[in-house]
């Protein structure tokens, strides 16, 4: 039966981690955000020997921590579907932002990447493309596309409305992907709770881990 660790909000300090990682000996480690990085994410882990996804928080678009994740190695899991652990692993990174999105607060700023890249003005452009401050944004378009698939696990930064300050949006694409749990950072509390649908939620306090032993395909097999 594979063992999937997820891990969330160390900033900066990978020792629980790292001595997680050696304890529980698992099948694949996923990152749920805000690593605040002071060297490339590859030179903090270095060789673990299982397979490695992440997704980012709002503490990791800043320019040198930027750089330490997004060059990584390692895939990041952020608006996709990918197998780690026998499992079907969704990904969404980055947290709601009155300038983009923040649901019940009215129509979305901007729905994609690209409409709010058409919107920018050369000078306010980093490295030629989006601002730095929303480049931890989740977009409507993104969240779209990820709720057109299915998976086993969604792994958020932002939290569902499980959590006093979570979004039911994010509850709303746990259920159109047909998952059983959702994992998320972000608030450094340590939870399980119930949201409909029969979706456990579990939230990570920081630095926490939580260990999962799941049947290879999913729980419906």
């Amino acid at each position: 039966m594979p063992r999937l660790l997820f891990h969330a909000d160390p900033h900066g300090d990978f020792a629980p981690l790292l001595a997680d990682i050696r304890r529980e000996s698992p099948d694949a480690v996923i990152l749920l955000g805000d690593y605040e990085l002071d060297r490339p994410l590859d030179a903090v882990l270095g060789d673990l020997g299982v397979p490695v996804g992440w997704i980012h928080g709002n503490h990791d678009i800043e320019e040198d921590a930027y750089d330490f994740l997004f060059a990584s190695d390692h895939p990041s899991l952020d608006g996709c579907v990918t197998r780690l652990g026998g499992q079907r692993i969704a990904g969404l990174g980055g947290v709601f932002k009155e300038k983009v999105w923040y649901p019940g607060k009215g129509e979305p700023a901007h729905a994609s990447r690209e409409e709010r890249l058409a919107a920018t003005g050369k000078g306010s452009r980093w490295r030629g493309g989006l601002p730095r401050r929303v480049r931890d944004a989740i977009w409507p378009s993104e969240w779209q596309a990820l709720a057109e698939q299915s998976a086993d696990i969604l792994v958020l930064h932002e939290a569902p409305e499980s959590h006093p300050n979570g979004f039911a949006a994010l509850g709303d694409l746990a259920r159109a992907l047909g998952v059983h749990t959702v994992l998320h950072g972000h608030h450094h509390h340590d939870y399980e709770a119930q949201i409909p649908g029969g979706i456990t939620v579990i939230g990570l306090a920081q630095a926490g881990s939580r260990v999962l032993d799941l049947p290879e395909g999913g729980l419906g097999t």
